[in-house]
């Protein structure tokens, strides 16, 4: 089972004991806080979908002093399926990567029902949450405890990008990003394995590398292993995209792409693959891309032939793409490219 990612909790007797519209007084549920904070702690994003009336259940999580800690939150009268629905759709990740959790037979058994890669958790067993393997990362990283808040800061820029009068592009200008690129380092493998699990649908084979793997290759001068990082003016995205490349002599082959699906909206995820064209042609060598694909990563393959990809052969499920080499690509003039040796 994939680990997941968001756990979408409901309120009445689940995260407090009593029904908010109709108890006198309700009270947080013991031991809650600390499974909130855990959770967070380890990358962990956490949402609602609660059957209420959205200001006093806002109110009430604000005087808790948790209604920070929930992103995209589903307070509603909206069947339980829809919220959790919109709540992947929103984070952009898989319903099998979320769990939710409910005192309701009815309502585990109605989002069960349409959406079966979901992990339906009754509330009375809140209390093995942490200890559920599917809720233990192999790494937690700097990445990891920052995500909620990088979620929080993709909130604000799409709220500013929704206001923004003017082209995308123009937006993108306001944003002042800064795209920046070097040599993996030993501790970059845990973000970079992290991101190997994480990713599925910017994936170019779908393959996870291992700590040790990745290790073995930072060392090996026949591979360059490179990590990505993109910050703004509303804060770090963290290290959000990775590349691997073993040189053989004339051909260059890239046997690994990644980027974060939470940036391709920015318009940032043809730079890396870009920048690595441009490396190889520097250095008189033709670079190819192993392409395997998987359930979600299409969008991969529609890259590399947007970039001037082709295909040359195929090794068993693994399509050999060659690039284009006669030009030199371009970068987006709203971004600083900075590369960096360490």
């Amino acid at each position: 089972m994939q680990k997941i990612k968001c756990v979408v909790w409901d309120l009445d007797n689940t995260l407090w004991d009593g029904v908010l519209l109709e108890d006198k007084k309700v009270i947080l549920r013991q031991g809650i806080r600390d499974i909130i904070e855990s959770l967070d702690n380890r990358g962990i994003l956490q949402s609602i979908s609660s059957k209420n009336d959205y200001d006093i259940a806002r109110n009430k999580l604000i005087e808790f002093d948790l209604w920070e800690y929930f992103i995209y939150p589903q307070i509603s009268w909206d069947v339980k399926s829809e919220s959790v629905k919109t709540i992947a759709e929103s984070i952009n990740i898989g319903l099998d990567t979320i769990a939710f959790v409910d005192d309701q037979e009815f309502e585990l058994e109605e989002v069960k029902f349409s959406h079966p890669q979901v992990l339906c958790i009754n509330a009375v067993n809140i209390n093995n949450i942490l200890d559920m393997e599917v809720m233990k990362p192999n790494y937690i990283t700097r990445d990891s405890k920052n995500r909620r808040k990088m979620y929080k800061d993709d909130i604000s820029r799409n709220s500013a990008q929704k206001n923004f009068i003017g082209n995308k592009e123009e937006f993108l200008r306001t944003l002042k990003m800064q795209f920046m690129i070097h040599n993996a380092r030993e501790e970059d493998l845990q973000r970079m394995e992290e991101l190997t699990v994480r990713t599925h649908q910017m994936n170019s084979t779908g393959y996870i590398y291992s700590y040790d793997e990745l290790k073995q290759f930072i060392s090996d001068e026949n591979y360059e292993l490179v990590v990505v990082q993109l910050d703004d003016i509303y804060g770090s995205y963290g290290k959000i995209g990775l590349a691997m490349v073993e040189k053989l002599g004339k051909y260059w082959e890239l046997k690994l792409l990644l980027m974060s699906c939470r940036v391709m909206s920015k318009g940032v995820g043809n730079v890396l693959l870009n920048h690595l064209i441009n490396k190889a042609r520097k250095n008189g060598a033709i670079l190819r891309a192993q392409f395997i694909p998987t359930n979600t990563n299409r969008i991969m393959y529609i890259t590399y032939k947007f970039n001037g990809f082709h295909e040359v052969d195929t090794r068993g499920e693994v399509i050999l793409l060659e690039a284009d080499m006669s030009y030199e690509r371009k970068m987006p003039d709203y971004i600083t490219f900075i590369e960096r040796s360490t």
